[in-house]
């Protein structure tokens, strides 16, 4: 197998202009017993919270905001610690990007596991939402190894941005409480309508996406 390319990060988010000064504001002020790695279980310890909190969320409806508090710091971890061996000096390619990104997909599946264990959305739905995050991890490193390309947002929106969108939809959860709408096949929650269409639309840019892929390196040849 050939050696993988170099490869390039594309992180043009919507969020890009405030949160890549932040980080390096962070990386500067960081104390020297702050390394890349205490930052990457930081980001752990942020998604068991999340978790924690949807799962708790039955008992009291209060826990969705340790759910949210659980976003912030898997946000703080996950997003510092890349920045922080760049600034310092002390990158470890291979090393960092298989530990971040094997990472990502257990704090994905923590997080939307402890969604479909919550009141709010079925395990069945937060499953299907999980597959397409998942599919879309997949196209992310799979196109990385093909072009060279680490693109890490599609239409301006990143995983910065899915979190932001998901402490929002935590706000929703607690102040509105459980709501159903009545369909022709019987009375679905209103979350799982919103979560399921989520799943849908994330397996479908997957399939368009993978498959205008597979076309343009059919037509030149690699």
């Amino acid at each position: 197998m050939s050696e993988t390319k170099p490869h390039q990060r594309v992180n043009d988010i919507l969020l890009g202009p405030l949160e890549r000064p932040a980080l390096q504001w962070l990386a500067e002020h960081m104390p020297r017993w702050v390394t890349p790695d205490v930052l990457t279980g930081i980001g752990i310890v942020g998604s068991l919270m999340t978790f924690a909190g949807y799962w708790a969320s039955s008992v009291a409806p209060a826990f969705l905001w340790l759910a949210s508090l659980g976003l912030v710091v898997n946000w703080f971890g996950d997003s510092l610690d890349g920045t922080l061996a760049r600034y310092r000096k002390i990158e470890r390619p291979k090393f960092g990007f298989f530990i971040d990104h094997t990472v990502d997909a257990a704090s994905e599946t923590l997080i939307v596991f402890g969604l479909g264990l919550s009141p709010y959305v079925s395990f069945e739905v937060a499953a299907v939402a999980l597959v397409g995050y998942l599919l879309m991890s997949v196209l992310v490193y799979v196109r990385t190894y093909v072009t060279g390309e680490f693109r890490i947002s599609y239409g301006r929106f990143g995983p910065t941005e899915v979190r932001l969108i998901i402490i929002l939809f935590n706000a929703v959860l607690f102040f509105v409480g459980a709501r159903a709408v009545s369909l022709w096949f019987g009375d679905v929650s209103i979350y799982d309508l919103a979560i399921g269409a989520l799943g849908a639309t994330l397996i479908v840019i997957f399939l368009v996406s993978t498959t205008l892929e597979a076309r343009r390196l059919a037509k030149v040849g690699e």
